[in-house]
């Protein structure tokens, strides 16, 4: 049975929850963690629930050719994930959700030491979001199964497969950047956190 990750004053970072990584499944590219979006619908349930803070972060590419760009359907949220009124939505252009946003000054102006990071995808935006969470000095908890990445060429010309990405940049986190939790633990501490 997992560990329940001790949170105080948390909030949940939801990177990149957008539709531009569903056209890219429905174009035949695979993936790993079917049930990630819906885990990022249940954090974002019990934190709406709560009345704890939510910052969802969307990706505006400035490149030519990208999903991501901002006049493109790629750019919308995944509706399960979705922010809703009153929601701050950051929008960044590199991978870190702290580069080009107010987002850190957000969560130390709201006392926000715990962070519990979702999102697509595991070792890009996921990934360069908690390692500079964890330089800055938060206590960062990335959701393992509300996170996923993509099947990708290696620079050898090898596929590696998305299970291997991620669990590798999982590993390559754990520790010194964020400790890895699932979103049952995360949930039992919030549920225990509130009740006591």
């Amino acid at each position: 049975m997992p560990s329940k990750p001790a949170l105080i004053l948390p909030a949940l970072i939801l990177v990149d929850a957008q539709m531009a990584f569903v056209e890219r499944e429905r174009a035949g590219q695979r993936r790993n963690n079917p049930d990630a979006v819906g885990n990022m619908a249940r954090l974002l349930d019990m934190f709406r629930r709560r009345d704890l803070a939510i910052f969802h972060i969307r990706h505006a590419s400035t490149e030519k050719d990208s999903a991501l760009r901002p006049e493109r359907s790629g750019y919308q949220p995944i509706q399960q994930a979705a922010e809703r009124v009153g929601e701050p939505v950051l929008v960044k252009h590199v991978n870190s959700a702290f580069i080009g946003t107010d987002l850190e000054k957000r969560l130390r102006d709201g006392g926000h030491k715990t962070l519990i990071i979702a999102g697509i995808t595991t070792n890009h935006c996921v990934e360069t979001t908690t390692r500079m969470a964890g330089n800055l000095g938060f206590e960062a908890q990335l959701v393992r199964d509300a996170c996923y990445t993509f099947d990708r060429v290696g620079f050898d010309g090898r596929t590696e497969s998305a299970e291997a990405i991620h669990a590798m940049t999982l590993s390559n986190l754990d520790g010194e950047f964020a400790s890895i939790v699932t979103t049952d633990a995360v949930l039992a501490a919030l549920a225990d956190t509130i009740a006591a």
